[in-house]
């Protein structure tokens, strides 16, 4: 799945003294070089005026406090970093940034800074001649709303090909969310049953057990569905909910998910409940009156033949009970209670745990011992994985620079999904409060259809 111009000679990254940088790119740079899969030049851009060898101390730095250090493998990525310092609103950091990349004629540029300065770097990339024959990876949030995501495609577009334009999400890099997409289209037992007949409703749950944890200024300007909602939750959404890809081909998959996230309605208030921890407006950064959600749960609908009818909420928040990310499918009851015990008991059930642990599961019914035809819920784990995965950076940047774009948001992707939540992303709607270590504001409830209850991620696998 390698582009034409083939694999790039040199890893140019913006924002490379950044907090971003230190905690995961450093750590996923020191991976890709212990398994062979990053032998070019990486060349860090930022506003410090550092030495070569300052910014070397700061990747020691961060790999020690991140992962640890492999000196074989850091003494590699030692000799491979370079660096360029100065304002990024200045053409002489460009030309510094050209004189660095020497031979190189196929770079990647990654922008791991704010959005705001994407016009500035890109227009400074192209003005420099290095953005020809280049591809350029673009950090979320890509845009607030659907007009300015609109308007930064159409910039990026200015200088680089669609094919070139990598949208990065580094959920689609994790491993167990990867396993999604497997898991529905390598068994032949799940299809039958993926749809409105046998499936009554799907939960997804993203739960965070700490609040602004220091990002306070950052997270004021977004929220929970900026944040985790328009791009983690939905894409996982269109995983779990596309048709079959055509064939294993990087546009074919992307057309599939495209048209799962076409197919999602547009929210409205009614759908929408927000919510902010008590505390919050205290946090470090974060204005005295804000408005900001730190918790998000909705109702989306799907109209399409497979999904008429079923019932999808999504929820995400900071300060809640667990830190946990999970899918929670509920099928459908038996048409008939034999043993007169099913109906009133809770689903079958298919559980993706996407994290911190990575699990498969099925719920069940079986028979408890004694001369009563009676039942009790089982679950028997299908899959549990661990081992020697990919960061989601060090998947990401590596297919990146080999022109790999499947777990890339594409132009109408991003488009797609800024849809579904710009009727409600900046409306005018209620904010609740409520108390950290909970399940959000009750409010939440209100979504939810009789007879239906949200699914609470137990913070640790085993506990039932």
């Amino acid at each position: 799945m390698t582009t034409a111009n083939g694999q790039s000679d040199a890893l140019v990254f913006f924002g490379a003294t950044g907090d971003l940088a230190f905690k995961q790119i450093f750590p996923a740079f020191q991976a890709m070089v212990r398994r062979g899969h990053l032998t070019v030049p990486v060349i860090g851009v930022a506003r410090k005026g550092w030495s070569v060898d300052q910014f070397r101390a700061r990747a020691r730095d961060s790999l020690e406090q991140h992962g640890g250090v492999d000196a074989a493998a850091f003494k590699k990525l030692s000799a491979l970093l370079g660096y360029v310092g100065g304002d990024y609103h200045e053409a002489a950091t460009y030309a510094r940034l050209r004189d660095a990349l020497g031979t190189a004629a196929r770079p990647l540029h990654y922008l791991a800074i704010p959005p705001d300065l994407f016009p500035t770097v890109v227009g400074g990339i192209a003005e420099a001649g290095c953005a020809r024959d280049a591809r350029v990876v673009v950090e979320k949030p890509f845009g607030r709303d659907l007009a300015s995501a609109r308007t930064l495609n159409r910039l990026l577009q200015r200088y680089f090909p669609e094919p070139a334009i990598f949208r990065i999400d580094h959920y689609l890099g994790k491993e167990p969310v990867q396993n999604l997409l497997y898991f529905r289209f390598a068994n032949t037992f799940l299809e039958p049953i993926w749809n409105r007949v046998h499936i009554d409703s799907i939960q997804i749950t993203m739960a965070e057990d700490f609040g602004a944890a220091g990002r306070g200024a950052f997270y004021d300007h977004v929220g929970a569905t900026r944040d985790v909602v328009q791009n983690h939750m939905l894409q996982v959404a269109a995983l779990l909910t596309m048709e079959p890809p055509t064939e294993i081909d990087t546009e074919a998959i992307r057309d599939a998910k495209e048209a799962a996230l076409r197919s999602m309605q547009p929210l409205d208030a009614e759908r929408v409940v927000r919510g902010q921890y008590r505390g919050y407006r205290q946090e470090a950064g974060v204005a005295p009156d804000s408005s900001t959600e730190t918790f998000t749960a909705l109702r989306l609908r799907m109209d399409t033949w497979r999904w008429a009818g079923v019932r999808f909420y999504i929820r995400a928040g900071k300060c809640l009970p667990v830190k946990a990310t999970e899918v929670w499918v509920a099928l459908k009851h038996p048409p008939a209670d034999v043993f007169g015990d099913v109906k009133a008991a809770a689903p079958n059930h298919i559980r993706f745990r996407l994290g911190p642990e990575v699990v498969i599961a099925v719920g069940a019914r079986a028979k408890v011992p004694g001369e009563a035809m009676a039942g009790h819920p089982i679950e028997m784990r299908a899959c549990h994985q661990s081992g020697d995965e990919l960061m989601p950076y060090e998947r990401l940047l590596g297919d990146a620079m080999k022109g790999d774009a499947t777990l890339f948001a594409r132009e109408d992707g991003v488009e797609a999904a800024w849809r579904v939540v710009d009727p409600v992303v900046d409306a005018s709607m209620p904010l609740y409060e409520y108390e950290p270590g909970t399940w959000g504001p009750p409010e939440a409830d209100r979504l939810l259809a009789p007879g239906d209850r949200w699914h609470t991620p137990a913070a640790t696998e085993g506990v039932p």
